[in-house]
């Protein structure tokens, strides 16, 4: 027999001395062999930046998740998919986890906060990779006399205002560094002080065109639509006509009007029937804020809310909402108080609020129902139900946390009066949560599949000044909580739906582009957490505690979030609406 080192031999035939020599080159042969494609894999450049292995691939779409791995080049996604003999710069094994887009925060009050610390902490670890703000109130634009009544009203964040248009404040944030992206609706609140102040009138021909005029300079500077906040004095001094033709500007730009409606309880369904006029007369598509249905008298109006919607929606009207997923609002003191008081700004409500007789009719007018402006204190059901949450005067800060029927029994005065008492005291509206929603409501609402999310909320950090007043929990934990107790808990949607709730659907709405799905040539904003465990931690009592679930977040391809603790990066660039006309794209 001929023996070729080429052919395997036969060892029942091979001397021991043959064999061991022949297995030996075998061996080193195929050492060199692996050496060599060691020494190539090692030198050879990764073709990615990060990729994220082996996760549950949510793309925003809604669709039913894949196994798959993302990778990223710079601030884009480069791939989708499964890949043999590729490598990143940065490898993160999501086996057992959720890959999906960053989530949108449609209704962030994060304007402040952002200033104090701009790591946006408390929404970084839910995911959220941009903040949208403008709830009728927009950080600009600002006159003089704005920028100092912004001064002497702040409270526990102090800052210099270093801008007047909406687009230097945003550009602001950035400068400064912020680990989210930030976008904008331009407040037609802030827009009405602008031109006529605290007044309770209409604006005349000229004033009307001023104010039109500084939508126009918003819109193109890249705010995303108009914002307005109804039930609050000035803004509630607005008729539907001025609104209609501030929303016509915003609309030929392709901007959106997003609304907390001028009732949210007794004249709720008059107040959806507004929001629609508006959207039918300006030809524009609108969005109704936090959608709810407030005061137990008023529970039963949101299956008939729902069909409205829906029905403008079947008439080729663009009719969305966005919610937070708590029984609970938070505003200020405010809101217990008939409008007209108000009228002139804070100094001049504190001032009415201390003459007797005004004392005596406004008292009446906060005990007595009425359709004619929104009462929360009433909504509430019972001063039991009005937590007192933010306070600007340290002196009284020791009532954080205390109830209004708490004060008031110690004070020995009835609710009314102490709550006006406390705004004069404190020299500002006074933080305050409501419990005025029921939890079949908002069920109800999360299974609607044209709501996306908000938290209403600054993005904080229990720590420094955050911690010298209680937010409402949904500061750090909407998002959350969705995810945890609505979605894996008690599958009222499932999270796919949810996924989809928190990014396309915000991002398709907002007509902003190039995020909010997993898609090659997107920017990189994307998260990876466990849907096993993701939970809210935040209760009314503790409110400052983080949720936990959340492993990693992405924001223009830069890590924010690294297993679960914040990297310190702050990558975030000003998101901007279509009417931006400084340039294309969205930076």
């Amino acid at each position: 027999m001929v023996h070729s080192s080429r052919a395997w031999p036969d060892p029942g035939v091979l001397d021991a001395t043959f064999y061991g020599g022949s297995l030996m080159r075998i061996v080193l042969r195929l050492l060199l062999i692996a050496c060599a494609m060691f020494l190539v894999s090692c030198t050879r450049t990764p073709e990615y930046d990060v990729i994220i292995r082996n996760g549950t691939v949510y793309d925003g779409s809604g669709k039913a998740p894949v196994a798959a791995d993302v990778a990223f080049k710079g601030d884009r996604i480069a791939a989708v998919g499964k890949w043999e003999g590729v490598r990143g710069k940065v490898e993160i094994d999501a086996t057992g986890l959720a890959v999906a887009p960053g989530f949108i925060n449609m209704l962030s009050w994060a304007t402040e906060s952002l200033i104090e610390d701009g790591r946006s902490q408390s929404d970084i670890r839910q995911g959220v990779t941009l903040e949208v703000f403008g709830e009728g109130f927009s950080m600009g634009p600002l006159n003089e006399k704005m920028k100092m009544d912004l001064q002497d009203e702040q409270g526990d964040i102090k800052f210099k205002i270093e801008w007047s248009t909406l687009g230097e404040y945003l550009e602001y944030l950035v400068k400064r560094g912020v680990s989210a992206n930030v976008a904008s609706f331009v407040g037609a609140t802030t827009v009405r002080i602008y031109v006529l102040g605290y007044e309770n009138r209409a604006p005349n021909a000229q004033e009307l065109e001023q104010m039109r005029g500084l939508i126009r300079q918003a819109m193109e500077d890249g705010a995303l639509g108009v914002g307005s906040s109804l039930i609050y004095a000035p803004a509630f001094y607005a008729k539907t006509d001025e609104l209609i033709e501030l929303c016509k500007v915003a609309s030929s730009y392709g901007g959106m009007h997003i609304s907390h409606m001028r009732s949210e309880g007794d004249r709720l369904i008059e107040a959806v029937d507004e929001l629609i006029k508006i959207a039918r007369e300006a030809k524009i598509q609108s969005e109704i804020y936090h959608l709810k249905a407030a005061g137990q008298s008023n529970w039963g109006k949101m299956d008939q809310v729902i069909q409205k919607v829906e029905n403008a929606q079947a008439a080729g009207l663009k009719i969305t909402a966005d919610m937070y997923t708590y029984i609970a609002g938070a505003t200020g003191l405010n809101a217990t108080m008939p409008p007209w008081v108000q009228e002139g700004g804070l100094k001049e409500w504190i001032k009415r609020l201390k003459d007797p007789a005004i004392r005596k009719r406004v008292k009446q007018e906060m005990m007595t129902p009425t359709n004619q402006w929104e009462n929360l204190l009433l909504a509430a059901g019972t001063p039991k139900n009005v937590l007192l949450v933010g306070f600007k005067q340290d002196s009284l800060k020791y009532l954080t946390g205390k109830t209004l029927a708490d004060v008031a029994a110690v004070r020995h005065k009835s609710p009314e009066e102490t709550a006006m008492d406390l705004v004069i005291d404190d020299q500002n509206y006074v933080g305050t949560v409501y419990f005025i929603m029921s939890e079949e409501n908002i069920r109800k609402q999360i299974a609607l599949p044209w709501v996306s999310f908000c938290s209403d909320a600054e993005s904080m950090a229990p720590e420094r000044a955050f911690l010298k007043s209680n937010p409402h929990p949904r500061a750090y934990g909407n998002f959350a909580r969705l995810l945890g107790k609505y979605v894996r808990e008690d599958k009222v949607i499932r999270l796919e739906e949810a996924v989809r709730r928190l990014t396309s659907l915000p991002a398709q709405n907002l007509k902003i582009k190039e995020r909010g799905a997993l898609v090659p040539g997107y920017y990189a904003d994307v998260v990876v957490f466990d849907p096993a465990t993701i939970t809210d931690h935040a209760t009314f009592d503790k409110p400052h505690q983080y949720a936990t679930g959340m492993i990693h977040v992405f924001v223009n391809g830069t890590q924010v979030l690294k297993d679960g603790e914040h990297t310190g990066a702050k990558p975030g660039v000003v998101v901007r609406g279509p009417g931006w006309k400084k340039g294309s794209g969205d930076r």
